[in-house]
């Protein structure tokens, strides 16, 4: 095959014939081509000779052309792009369960574009506006509330709509995840049972935080016979250490908690809870006992290691991406609650 002379020329450095910004008519005229065959060739390869193929790839490759893939898509209707909206994108939680659902994506020819939106609806609200303005092939959302003007733009949007890390009847779409509420029935339960009859929480302010933390405290006074459960709530937001330490600082000299189960909303908060134990001379499980969220990597390795309930991220991230491709593919009848459940995993903080 013999290379066009411009693209020849612009090998020894020289621009293209026309100058300016590089186009589709500019990467034609360097592969000797027209523009309606590169458009052809960016948006179904298979159309065109594999020698012309070469020479387009070759005119992009020197010039750092880059297709506008938006007008592609407003063409095919296909973008190729998943959106996902995440609380926080330094959170493990979260960045383990886009880690198994992006992969998958991947391998299928999409790409996940991420966004961090905090704790509150609003904010949530104007990027799921501003992400289906970009017209992606689906959504991925964390969580089942939203506000009602974003639930309405997704029934709108005739896309996919994932809601994933929580379960409910009525979803957007599809949702995969597991029941907060349940977590929280379950480990208190297993606290009961373990022989522990007072009981207090620690939590942070979202909304699935509070689901964990009052389906604890109802299922524990309940249990109890009507004890009171005293607890201490945070702003919304992801919890600390830092945030732990104080908590139980309330609870002893506000509340004079001692001898019985704290139920934290997550391990940082419970490390946090362990750390001013230590400082405090406090025995744990002994004096207090400390039961975690979410099983992080330090969790095993914490002295003593932390009793917490375990979800498994990198599969719920899985069953995610499979919901997905199965509306994709128009299979009829699919699953709308995927409900991967958790464990209570039990070690010597509890």
């Amino acid at each position: 095959m013999k290379e066009p002379d411009s693209i020849r020329k612009t090998r020894r450095g020289r621009v293209p014939p026309e100058g300016g910004p590089v186009t589709m008519a500019t990467i034609g005229k360097l592969a000797g081509v027209s523009q309606v065959t590169v458009s052809r060739a960016l948006s179904n390869p298979e159309k065109v000779s594999a020698a012309t193929m070469e020479r387009i790839q070759e005119a992009i490759r020197i010039t750092g052309f880059v297709p506008n893939a938006l007008a592609g898509a407003l063409a095919s209707r296909k973008s190729c792009l998943i959106t996902a909206l995440v609380p926080s994108i330094t959170n493990v939680v979260y960045s383990s369960l886009l880690h198994g659902f992006s992969e998958i994506m991947r391998a299928e020819g999409y790409q996940l574009m991420v966004s961090e939106t905090g704790f509150l609806p609003e904010t949530e609200e104007a990027l799921i506006f501003t992400h289906l303005s970009r017209r992606p092939d689906g959504i991925l959302l964390t969580g089942i509330h939203h506000s009602a003007a974003a639930r309405k733009m997704l029934l709108g949007a005739g896309i996919p709509v994932v809601e994933f890390w929580d379960i409910t009847e009525s979803p957007v779409d599809c949702c995969v995840g597991f029941s907060h509420t349940e977590t929280g029935w379950r480990t208190a339960e297993m606290a009961h049972g373990w022989g522990y009859r007072r009981a207090a929480t620690v939590s942070a302010g979202d909304e699935r935080a509070l689901r964990r933390r009052d389906g604890f405290a109802n299922r524990f006074a309940e249990l109890a016979g009507g004890a009171e459960i005293p607890g201490i709530t945070g702003e919304a937001g992801p919890a600390s250490l830092q945030s732990g330490r104080a908590a139980l600082a309330r609870l002893i000299d506000d509340h004079g908690f001692r001898g019985g189960v704290i139920q934290c909303s997550s391990d940082q908060s419970a490390h946090g809870i362990l750390t001013e134990a230590r400082v405090r001379g406090l025995r744990v499980p002994e004096d207090i006992a400390v039961i975690g969220f979410g099983d992080q990597d330090y969790a095993a390795f914490t002295d003593p290691a932390l009793t917490t309930v375990r979800v498994d991220r990198d599969r719920l991230g899985r069953a995610a991406a499979r919901a997905m491709l199965t509306r994709f593919r128009g299979e009829e009848d699919p699953e709308r609650v995927t409900d991967i459940g958790f464990e209570v995993i039990r070690r010597g903080s509890a």
